[in-house]
């Protein structure tokens, strides 16, 4: 039950139910996903505090991948989880506050076949408070960390608590408006079965980035979310999986990209997508 970190950023995540026959897995690719540009040896950082926190101010278009392990299926099911949004920094006497929003998310299975989407409704139903970040000077480079700000989705209550595990709480919600409880995320597997799993979850994720002489944040994502199965279209997919961020930092890579304040709609950001982004990870 325990899934991302969204620490992310959001991130937005989704988690596919692993199906216990499922053949042709795909191994993981090797770390890390992305090699991040280098400062320039040129560059003189921000001095002071207040400097770097000037330096950061502004709105970023906001990519991450966050890669996860289910070790309850017959075989290893592994996945990357893909969100897309916006990231805005603002300073507010004296603090720097981060501004999470998502537009679209993918997931990318390594079962050859196999396919989960949620919805784009379900994605920006997703809003993480704001939340301040701590900066910090080290080894001649500025750190931000923004610390876990855990968030519901799919049910009301308090976000602080553990995940309600009861199918029939009555603080459920429909955010992605499709009249059933929780978000709803399809599975499909080949041509011959498909259906629907509707899932609440505990958004709680962390952020470690770093600030390159280019003026964008490069760093990973740390997920420690919480999801529970309340329903599903099929029984074949009403199971409960260990879907658990794997370890390695160089496989949950987060790039916030700074954009122009124009830069406003979902459409325009991944519109943009290609130009700002490098591809999405694949499996071998």
């Amino acid at each position: 039950m325990v899934s991302s970190p969204r620490w992310i950023v959001v991130l937005v995540t989704i988690v596919f139910v692993g199906l216990s026959g499922c053949s042709d897995l795909r191994p993981w690719p090797e770390s890390p996903l992305y090699t991040f540009p280098e400062s320039d040896p040129d560059w003189t950082p921000p001095q002071t505090l207040e400097e770097a926190m000037r330096a950061i101010e502004g709105r970023y278009a906001h990519y991450d991948v966050v890669a996860y392990q289910d070790e309850t299926t017959r075989k290893p099911m592994l996945t990357f989880v893909v969100s897309y949004g916006f990231t805005e920094f603002r300073i507010e006497d004296g603090r720097l506050l981060q501004i999470d929003s998502f537009c679209h998310a993918e997931q990318i299975l390594n079962q050859v076949g196999a396919e989960a989407f949620f919805s784009e409704a379900a994605t920006q139903a997703i809003q993480p408070p704001v939340q301040e970040v701590e900066l910090t000077w080290n080894e001649g480079r500025w750190h931000v960390y923004r610390p876990p700000s855990p968030t519901l989705l799919g049910i009301a209550g308090d976000p602080s608590k553990p995940l309600s595990t009861d199918p029939n709480d009555p603080n459920l919600l429909d955010p992605d408006g499709d009249g059933n409880p929780g978000v709803t995320v399809t599975i499909r597997v080949g041509n011959y079965l498909h259906g629907e799993i509707y899932i609440t979850r505990r958004e709680i994720y962390r952020y470690y980035l770093e600030l390159n002489s280019n003026g964008n944040l490069y760093g990973h994502v740390v997920d420690e979310s919480e999801q529970f199965v309340i329903g599903a279209s099929r029984r074949i997919f009403r199971q409960e999986s260990n879907m658990e961020q794997i370890t390695d930092p160089g496989m949950s890579p987060i790039m916030l990209v700074r954009v122009d304040d124009d830069m406003d709609t979902c459409d325009v950001l991944m519109s943009a997508r290609d130009r700002l982004f490098p591809p999405s990870p694949s499996f071998y």
